[in-house]
């Protein structure tokens, strides 16, 4: 194996051991060292680390649990076949996103209730801007490596072009899917204040009408002598006839400066 655990750095298999290190590509003299952080979406997103070491014979992936590092058959050609399976696998599972996102438009054009609108929108928020950072710095990696090797005998160009590529409309489409989020929250919010509005309109009308009758009731409710309709037998209808012509009388009102209002 070369004496491979000779060669590497100590700092350098602490970033290959190390489950979240960031994306990189380190070249040394005697051996180039290459960390691909990727999604994995399966029931939930989890994002892990891939630890390559390339030298002038060979490559090899970082075994983190057994601590060793693998052989593949040969330089170039099989350490892109590992990463590209691994970039089908996020390309594939990144349509459930998607899909979620669309179902969210549905339901607001719709205007179809969502009584977990914000914790819905705020996790896929979540994850789709986690997989957009996660990526970006991937495919700026993976573009150092092509950059690196391009002019080496052996080196499969258009694979790894093909492989950027994919990381590259992952990212773009995971841009997409934040702009679109975006603009279904202001969807959402505008409907919602929208909402708020007519029901602040409608009580206010309702304090518009009852406004007199508050007025009335506080005024015969006073503990003072000589209040109208306090003699007489009749004192009681004639206060709640003139409660009922306060009532017709502002409804009146209301009405009349509604319909000009809606007509303006």
């Amino acid at each position: 194996m070369e004496q491979l655990e000779i060669k590497i750095d100590e700092l350098h298999l602490k970033d290959l051991c190390n489950e979240v290190h960031p994306s990189i590509f380190d070249e040394n003299d005697d051996y180039d060292m290459l960390i691909i952080r990727l999604p994995l979406i399966d029931q939930t997103l989890e994002v892990k680390s891939f630890g390559f070491v390339i030298t002038a014979e060979h490559s090899y992936e970082y075994d983190k649990e057994a601590k060793t590092f693998k052989p593949f058959a040969d330089r170039f050609e099989a350490l892109h076949t590992r990463i590209d399976k691994i970039s089908d696998r996020l390309l594939k599972a990144f349509g459930r996103y998607q899909e979620l996102t669309v179902d969210m438009e549905e339901h607001l054009y719709l205007d179809k209730t969502m009584k977990h609108f914000m914790t819905d929108w705020l996790g896929l928020k979540r994850d789709i801007l986690r997989i957009e950072r996660v990526l970006l710095r991937a495919s700026q990696t993976m573009e150092q490596v092509i950059e690196s090797y391009e002019h080496e005998e052996g080196f499969p160009i258009n694979h790894y072009l093909d492989l950027h590529e994919h990381l590259d409309r992952t990212t773009r489409s995971a841009t997409l899917q934040l702009s679109k989020l975006d603009y279904l929250y202001s969807f959402f919010s505008a409907r919602t204040n929208e909402r708020m509005n007519r029901l602040i309109y409608f009580l206010t009308i309702i304090s518009a009408v009852f406004l007199p009758l508050n007025l009335v009731v506080g005024f015969f409710g006073m503990n003072t002598s000589g209040l109208p309709f306090a003699e007489g037998s009749s004192g009681t209808l004639n206060a709640i006839l003139l409660m009922l012509s306060l009532v017709v009388i502002t409804s009146l009102v209301v009405y009349v400066w509604h319909r000009n209002t809606a007509k303006s």
